[in-house]
């Protein structure tokens, strides 16, 4: 008995080896035959560039594509939002995957071919629009990934929700908009994902590799506004006021001490920035107020709260110490969560990872303190965020154009990885189950 038993358990994981590698093949042959439209949607979503909340050209053709795939698709979501949802042939988990859609507002230098020539006003002053960051590679990757997914249906158990995300890199004054937004319209029900991942462009790092981490993986943010009110007097008697712009100085400095004396550095990275300040309207007069703006950059929680309470410790304590009123607003505008990679869920799908681009290419990445609003989706399901290489083989990275710069440029022949890594991560997902 037992002899037969092992013999049947043989022969049903010879089946499952056979049916897995059918399917694998179907994949690949699948992502071959998408790789040129990916490349086609990438250059035409390049040179017709769109920022937050004005995408709609982009979002009509992501629509228009996915409906003619059979695709069930909602419009219009946080303003300019697409979402696809396509059901597999087998049950299963719902897993999302997700693509961001605007560009910045860069004038573009890079001289090819389908370089962006749009311009607009932005906060008063004339400038160009580009897909300075690799938006534009994201959703033709997703475009792709859909096109295989609807050409595998029967083979796919469960569901695959498309989320195409406008004003990742922030709405226009005055609007909502972003990952938060889509959240806030429900973007996580109707069907509740299980799990969702997300690729973003690496402009640094070679074509072939993709680079992952565990945990904290992209920093929480925080902006902040530091008003400091002193009293106006005549620059030649400052003795007559109280002057708050050495009093701004005097906090500047002394922030900077939060990451270098207070911040573990050895468990975590952290930023504490000012970017502006503003007082006075002449040389010879100490004005009553200055304004301070920056950004707070955290990879978890607990360094999050430690920050914010230093800066305000700081502020106010330094203000009174010279006779000056300080008021602090954290967040100011705007908070991103940390981008939280889920360990177990991480450890989960290396070997997908591995099989897709050679272990050889699975790079343990660095956290980086440049911040991603995918971690409004991550707060709500255990989520993956991973960067794919777009970077000529053989480049130094040092000599790369970095993202948001006028010159960022990306390595297409990239781009057909970043759809098989997508397609494979939810079929091995929904197969492990």
């Amino acid at each position: 008995m037992r002899k037969i038993t092992s013999v049947f358990l043989l022969l049903l994981a010879i089946q499952g080896n056979a049916q897995e590698k059918g399917i694998r093949a179907k994949i690949n042959a699948e992502t071959d035959k998408v790789e040129q439209k990916v490349i086609a949607w990438r250059r035409d979503i390049h040179a017709n560039p769109e920022l937050g909340n004005q995408e709609f050209r982009t979002a009509e053709i992501i629509a228009k594509h996915l409906e003619t795939l059979g695709i069930e698709v909602k419009r219009n979501v946080a303003k300019t939002g697409v979402v696809g949802i396509l059901k597999g042939g087998l049950l299963g988990p719902v897993i999302a995957l997700r693509a961001d859609m605007d560009a910045l507002p860069v004038t573009e230098k890079t001289g090819l071919p389908f370089a962006s020539k749009a311009t607009t006003t932005y906060n008063g002053q004339q400038t160009g629009v580009m897909h300075a960051c690799g938006h534009d590679a994201h959703v033709a990757m997703l475009m792709g990934a859909a096109e295989v997914f609807a050409a595998l249906r029967k083979e796919l158990k469960g569901t695959i929700k498309f989320i195409f995300q406008p004003a990742e890199e922030g709405a226009p004054v005055g609007e909502e908009g972003g990952a938060a937004l889509m959240v806030k319209e429900g973007v996580l029900e109707n069907p509740r994902p299980d799990v969702i991942f997300g690729l973003h462009m690496d402009a640094q790092s070679e074509v072939g590799n993709i680079a992952y981490r565990p945990g904290g993986t992209m920093a929480g943010v925080n902006d902040l506004k530091i008003t400091v009110k002193g009293k106006q007097a005549h620059g030649a008697y400052p003795w007559q006021g109280i002057d708050p712009v050495v009093t701004a100085a005097q906090i500047v400095t002394s922030l900077q001490t939060i990451v270098s004396r207070n911040l573990n550095v050895t468990e975590n990275a952290g930023v504490v920035t000012i970017g502006t300040i503003h007082g006075g309207n002449r040389f010879n007069i100490i004005p009553e107020q200055v304004e301070m703006t920056g950004t707070l950059r955290f990879l978890s929680e607990a360094d999050e709260k430690m920050i914010v309470q230093r800066i305000k410790d700081i502020a106010v304590k330094t203000g009174e110490a010279a006779g000056a009123s300080v008021e602090v607003k954290i967040p100011y505008s705007n908070r991103y969560p940390v981008t939280y990679n889920d360990p177990v869920l991480m450890e989960k799908m290396l070997p997908s990872l591995r099989k897709t681009a050679g272990a050889e290419h699975i790079v343990l990445a660095v956290a980086r303190t440049g911040a991603e609003d995918f971690s409004f989706y991550q707060e709500k399901v255990p989520g993956l965020f991973l960067f794919l290489g777009g970077m000529p083989k053989g480049k130094n990275k040092l000599e790369a154009p970095s993202h948001h710069t006028p010159e960022f440029f990306i390595d297409e022949s990239g781009l057909k990885l970043g759809v098989l890594a997508l397609v494979n991560l939810a079929f091995d997902y929904a197969n492990q189950k």
